[in-house]
């Protein structure tokens, strides 16, 4: 029997790294998207096929430009016949104050984490239909639903835009594919770690758990998602961010 495959957006660091680890270290054969990180996810590669016996596809493709997302579905389909679960992980934030922020910038945002996810997903789904089984985990925030940062208010937006296209996708491609959404709070990412230790500790003290969550824990969340113990969950959204206050 063939083995399922995962294709993650967004896979060469941070949470997308730690998806692609533990899809790996179920079985499944892993297709890593990068859009700049070449260096990273070559190296993932390498490290995910010397520990497991699967094989890994690292594909570079702009989630926001439709093109390469369709060569990149292709590619993935020509290589493995078929896609078990899409992790639209891809991401970006431009953190600024209100009245500095451009259209250009907030486009950007939009493009990548909103119209991106619709990208990929449309051109995967094409696929999971046609085998009439398959499911999408779209990674949003907490940003999206109730946490307000202003200087991120494009991010934010886009995040929430996520969360309703997560229930729009479920109820269309209902019942093949379960379409769902993990809203992960703050994260150990490297993006993260550049934050003042001051602000760190302020904005843990809002948390229950009183620390960051690691990758670890939303690759977990993702993984139990593509399993067949979550085989009547669709259309929802998953929080994992250690309990807000």
């Amino acid at each position: 029997m063939d083995k399922k495959v995962v294709l993650i957006t967004g896979a060469s660091r941070g949470i997308g790294a730690s998806i692609a680890k533990k899809m790996a270290s179920l079985g499944y054969n892993v297709v890593l998207n990068y859009v700049q990180s070449e260096e990273k996810a070559t190296a993932l590669k390498e490290d995910l096929e010397k520990k497991y016996s699967i094989q890994v596809l690292t594909v570079k493709a702009d989630v926001s430009n439709e093109d390469e997302i369709k060569n990149m579905v292709d590619l993935v389909i020509q290589q493995f016949g078929h896609i078990d679960c899409l992790v639209n992980n891809a991401g970006i934030a431009i953190d600024s104050l209100v009245e500095e922020k451009t259209v250009s910038d907030f486009q950007h945002i939009l493009n990548v984490n909103l119209i991106g996810t619709f990208l990929v997903s449309r051109e995967v789904a094409k696929s999971m239909l046609k085998e009439k089984s398959g499911c999408i985990i779209n990674i949003s925030s907490t940003n999206g639903i109730d946490t307000m940062y202003p200087y991120s208010l494009d991010y934010d937006a886009s995040k929430a835009g996520v969360i309703s296209l997560t229930k729009n996708l479920a109820k269309e491609y209902a019942p093949f594919i379960h379409v769902n959404s993990i809203a992960p709070g703050w994260v150990n990412t490297e993006m993260n770690k550049e934050l003042d230790a001051d602000y760190i500790k302020e904005e843990e003290e809002n948390i229950l758990l009183h620390r960051f969550g690691e990758p670890e824990e939303i690759a977990n969340v993702v993984a139990f998602l593509a399993s067949e113990d979550a085989s009547y969950i669709n259309g929802s959204v998953i929080r994992v961010d250690g309990g807000s206050k």
